[in-house]
């Protein structure tokens, strides 16, 4: 190895102990996709923490449009992109880096606590993996490579955003704009699971809500009068979730119903939420029309309306043969480190799915290892902050020295 990446890889062991305690302060922090307040915190102690590479900028976000439990539109805002970039001379290549800083974890009692257990082996936390942690080794690995380099021959970009769980619908169009201005595009997603693996082809994600309104009445004396919203969503419900048996490469999963109020009153509203999971284009098409025709059967059924709302946010990721090549680079550098990195398809959805549909071969897994995301058992395992910090600085010196795949 030469004497530089060498230099490089052992800054980076001196680090373990500042990633931890940064990881440790940023859990620290409530930064729940729709807590304003939390996300503006933690984006003040993410810029500052960037700062060090350069002057961070924040891109406004578009604001998000979503149906509420009552069946009415609104706008609701969307925080800022933190943003940085170092240019290179045209013919070098360019990389965007990036990842979220929201959480899926409310604030409150019971939000999990941040503590180390294991005799130091493992950190738990909200949003220690699902990506504080991959947003930490981000940072260091960006720094050990402008320190080591050859940093003169790559430019990168650097996007954080803060509503990657909500399906990043504020941030999606600067996502889109990114992808027009780099070669390809390193997420620090957490892995797959604790062994480090990479995710290959990703499923595309659909969120769909649907709206019944019927008539009111009372359920005693003037039942017959009332036309129940609630019956027709579960109606919708089963319709919808009978399309898992269809065959194809989907998942529908019935996410949620909201209706009804008091016991003696016929319920004139219900709102269905739905996510489907598609592997493909074709049967991301063949459930959005699936949805549709249930719901137009189910329009002015027994007096009620419905309609239906929402749409694949996150396309399918395919595996193409530039992903592919890009992932064989990410492995060569993880066997330098005496890493055996597999990939696999899998069903979750990223910023990923975004950035390869607008044409930039991305992996989206170089976070840390660990488990339990989006749940109260969330744990990072922590010697993979150095070890994953590493393998993006061997990446970044690789692609520099010999180019692109």
């Amino acid at each position: 190895m030469p004497a530089g990446r060498a230099e490089m890889l052992a800054w980076i062991d001196r680090q373990q102990d500042r990633l931890l305690e940064t990881v440790a302060a940023w859990a620290g922090i409530s930064s729940w996709s729709r807590d304003p307040g939390g996300i503006e915190a933690m984006q003040t102690a993410a810029a500052q923490a960037f700062g060090c590479l350069g002057p961070v900028s924040r891109i406004p976000a578009r604001p998000r449009e979503e149906i509420t439990d009552t069946g009415e539109e609104r706008s609701v805002a969307v925080a800022d992109i933190l943003s940085l970039r170092r240019e290179a001379a045209a013919a070098c290549p360019r990389v965007l880096l990036g990842i979220h800083l929201d959480t899926v974890h409310s604030p409150g009692p019971a939000c999990p606590p941040v503590e180390l257990t294991e005799q130091g082996r493992i950190l738990r936390g909200p949003g220690v993996t699902d990506a504080k942690g991959g947003l930490a080794v981000m940072l260091v690995a960006i720094e050990a490579f402008e320190r080591y380099g050859p940093a003169d021959r790559l430019g990168w970009e650097v996007f954080i955003n803060a509503d990657e769980e909500l399906g990043s619908p504020g941030s999606g169009l600067f996502l889109a704009e990114a992808a027009t201005r780099n070669d390809l595009g390193l997420l620090y997603e957490p892995a797959i699971d604790d062994a480090g693996t990479l995710a290959g082809a990703r499923k595309g994600s659909g969120n769909f809500t649907i709206v019944i309104r019927g008539r009111a009445a009372h359920a005693g004396r003037h039942f017959a009068d009332g036309r129940n919203a609630l019956t027709v969503a579960a109606r919708l419900a089963l319709a919808c979730d009978r399309l898992n048996a269809a065959g194809r490469d989907l998942t529908v999963n019935v996410a949620a119903l909201h209706g009804g109020e008091a016991f003696n009153v016929v319920p004139d509203l219900a709102v269905l939420r739905i996510n489907v999971r598609a592997a493909t284009a074709d049967d991301a098409g063949w459930a959005t029309s699936r949805l549709q025709e249930a719901v137009t059967q189910a329009d002015d059924t027994e007096g009620c309306s419905a309609t239906l709302h929402g749409t694949f946010h996150c396309p399918p990721k395919p595996l193409d043969a530039r992903t592919r090549a890009l992932l064989e680079r990410v492995a060569a550098a993880g066997e330098s480190l005496g890493l055996a990195i597999e990939q696999q398809p899998t069903g979750g959805v990223c910023d990923g799915n975004k950035l390869a549909a607008a044409g930039l071969p991305t992996i989206d897994t170089l976070g840390v290892r660990g488990g339990g995301i989006h749940s109260p058992g969330e744990y990072l395992v922590v010697e993979s902050l150095v070890e994953r910090a590493k393998l993006t600085a061997l990446v970044l010196a690789d692609l520099a020295s010999r180019g692109l795949p």
